[in-house]
């Protein structure tokens, strides 16, 4: 019986501890090989995730946008600004959110989550991550 209490305390305070080291919330769009449009689905999911946070003025946003490698370097690149730029601007015309407050990092096809090597891998890769910081009040 205290071997069992002793474990579920364990438990306890190592999850206090995973949630207090928590920076940052994460929501990660996911976009069709070769496009930069939000489909309705995932801009579905954005605005619900959105609704979900309180006061978006209380974050400082970072996107982080990626492509898969197929296509070359300079395309890839492009690719991952476009979007992160349709990104910022559903953010800033259908959530009131100010440009001063997001800032951008274009990955292209360089730093990936995921294997490319596989279909999946490189499904998961064509993305932009929405990072929200929160600001010291």
């Amino acid at each position: 019986m205290v071997t069992r209490f002793f474990y579920a305390l364990i438990f306890v305070i190592l999850s206090f501890q995973s949630i207090a080291q928590t920076e940052h919330i994460r929501k990660s769009i996911y976009f069709p090989g070769g496009q930069y449009y939000i489909t309705p689905y995932q801009l579905n999911e954005l605005h619900q995730f959105l609704d979900s946070i309180p006061e978006l003025s209380h974050f400082n946003i970072t996107i982080h946008s990626h492509t898969d490698n197929i296509g070359g370097v300079s395309y890839n690149q492009w690719l991952s600004q476009m979007r992160s730029a349709t990104t910022i601007n559903e953010l800033i015309e259908n959530n009131g959110i100010p440009l001063e407050s997001i800032e951008q990092k274009d990955f292209g096809q360089f730093n990936p989550v995921y294997d490319n090597n596989t279909p999946q891998g490189r499904q998961m890769n064509r993305r932009v991550d929405i990072l929200f910081w929160p600001i010291s009040l």
